[in-house]
């Protein structure tokens, strides 16, 4: 297991033991679930539970219906 020695300010300690402590963890815990975050390569669940959520959200078809018709390329 790595270890990591990080200098923060006296006001952003207290608040990062104020919040492990809310979240009944120890500060290297809490640390390390935010580095986890950050380096996550999956959507978190509350964006993947917004798929679908826009219901007025036009379709793809609605959406290409005012783009016109393309100019006939020249040959070349």
């Amino acid at each position: 297991m790595g270890q990591v020695t990080i200098y923060i300010d006296d006001d952003t300690e207290k608040k990062m033991t104020a919040a492990a402590k809310s979240m009944n963890v120890s500060k290297s815990k809490w640390i390390t679930n935010l580095i986890k975050e950050e380096v996550a390569n999956e959507w978190p669940q509350a964006v993947v539970e917004l798929a679908g959520a826009w219901d007025e959200f036009p379709s793809l078809e609605e959406i290409r219906a005012g783009t016109g018709t393309d100019n006939q390329r020249e040959p070349l």
